[in-house]
């Protein structure tokens, strides 16, 4: 079964919110190395996400897109 777009954002915020490198998103979220670079520009450019010193960490905004995103996951 293919998860949507909001699934997969969903899932790369739930791992990055302790704070995470690339590699633990890939594993964690079963998605490959492109995918999940694609995936992580966007969230950092849309502010759900930070990065630096190679760690990626949810941000305030990222985690209330993830509390809301979670309420509608059925």
């Amino acid at each position: 079964m293919r998860r949507s777009r909001i699934d997969i954002a969903f899932d790369i915020l739930r791992v990055a919110m302790k704070g995470s490198n690339k590699t633990h998103i890939v594993y964690e979220t079963n998605l490959n190395f492109e995918l999940a670079t694609k995936y992580l520009k966007m969230l950092e450019d849309k502010g759900l996400i930070s990065h630096g010193n190679g760690i990626f960490k949810t941000t305030e905004k990222g985690k209330i897109f993830h509390d809301k995103s979670q309420e509608f996951k059925l």
